[in-house]
């Protein structure tokens, strides 16, 4: 197990160290080994009541509401920092095993609480940035326990949007197994994934932690996608990547199946391209159109509308605007609204009349509405396509 290690001192950190320790252990965990209190990112290993043993590796750092001039009196955050060098890129390790899960987080040991980030939408960080959040997060949190909730973007609407995921001490073991099952998903699922925690993993997400399967959970699980178990169990066999985004995966499968059964599809099939499209389609004799899929996000907007952050994780080096899809990328866009209706519903576009950015005008901009651009009538849609 390779990955970066930084100096810290123990006495500054070890409290970060403490408060993972004595939450696990509060839940009845015994602790295997871990790694020493002057080394971060920290690394723990240890078994659950039920005998599973799990791996962390903790980038932890200190959450806090000191007053900062120039910003917000009601703002809470946690600073990204190790060493000195804040002019490099530095990689969180992810593994690709999938033994450890890895954890990018903030912790008040003093409040007794603590608030996640995904580590994939900070992979690389930059030493020194802050990770903020308000006091009514904070306040939902103690109240209830575990809260997630959407990052404000600080009026930067070309920042991609985060979820971020908060809880008290007791639920820390609960914030590792959700860490693990959200491993990969889009920002919007991640949001509906942990609206489901709020009294406990639901039945699919212990199964996706590790637990056996009874019957009656993978029939939840069956139920949830509106698929037969079958089905189910063969999408997981044969899809590489499904472990790790598998309702990405399970949306892409529900629109092959629509747009298969729309009188002139010929030819439907779903692709395993990394970064390209998701389906290939030809209608009515037409040369092969491609079809993107993207979630939207849980939350919508103030109109009621739902809502889609259309952007790449990251931009090229170099090149700011190549995060931003260019309309001609491809032919049509599909809006999956799972996230928002929990039901694996779509609308359409034609990716050229959305509006452009503002900056990068020969892109489309990544702050995209489902208004009345869209369309459920996929018929219709591809027959302008077509043409």
């Amino acid at each position: 197990m390779i990955y970066r290690t930084y100096k810290v001192k123990a006495s500054d950190r070890g409290p970060l160290l403490d408060f993972m320790l004595e939450s696990l252990r509060g839940s009845g965990c015994t602790i295997i080994k871990h790694s020493p209190r002057n080394e971060a990112p920290f690394r723990i290993a240890f078994e659950t009541p039920t005998g599973e043993r799990l791996g962390i590796l903790v980038y932890a750092f200190y959450a806090n509401s000191k007053v900062t001039k120039n910003r917000p009196d009601d703002e809470w955050r946690f600073q990204v920092k190790y060493g000195s060098d804040a002019r490099e890129d530095h990689a969180l390790w992810i593994d690709p095993f999938g033994i450890y899960t890895t954890l990018f987080v903030g912790i008040s040991p003093e409040h007794g609480l603590f608030v996640g980030a995904d580590p994939e939408m900070h992979n690389p960080t930059r030493f020194f940035i802050s990770v903020e959040f308000k006091d009514h997060h904070v306040a939902e949190v103690r109240k209830k326990g575990w809260h997630g909730w959407e990052r404000d973007s600080r009026g930067d609407e070309a920042s991609p949007v985060e979820v971020l995921v908060g809880g008290t001490a007791k639920r820390f073991l609960q914030y590792v197994r959700f860490e693990r099952a959200a491993a990969g998903l889009d920002q919007g699922h991640r949001q509906l994934l942990a609206e489901k925690w709020l009294d406990g993993p639901p039945l699919s997400a212990t199964a996706a932690a590790g637990a056996p399967i009874a019957a009656t959970q993978l029939h939840a699980l069956a139920r949830e996608f509106e698929m037969p178990e079958r089905e189910v169990l063969d999408l997981i066999a044969s899809a590489r990547r499904l472990k790790m985004a598998v309702r990405g995966w399970v949306a892409e499968e529900h629109l092959v199946k629509r747009l298969a059964s729309v009188i002139g599809v010929s030819e439907c099939v779903r692709l395993d391209i990394e970064g390209g499209a998701d389906v290939s389609l030809r209608f009515e004799g037409s040369r092969a159109l491609t079809v993107q899929c993207k979630n939207v996000l849980r939350n919508r907007a103030a109109d009621g509308t739902a809502r889609m952050d259309f952007q790449k994780t990251r931009a090229s080096q170099g090149d700011p605007c190549s995060r931003y899809y260019k309309p001609e990328e491809y032919d049509l866009i599909a809006a999956c609204l799972h996230a928002v209706t929990e039901h694996w519903e779509y609308k359409y576009v034609v990716p050229g009349v959305l509006d452009r950015h503002k900056k990068c005008p020969a892109r489309v901009g990544n702050n995209v509405r489902i208004d009345d651009r869209w369309t459920t009538d996929a018929r219709a849609i591809l027959g302008q396509i077509a043409r």
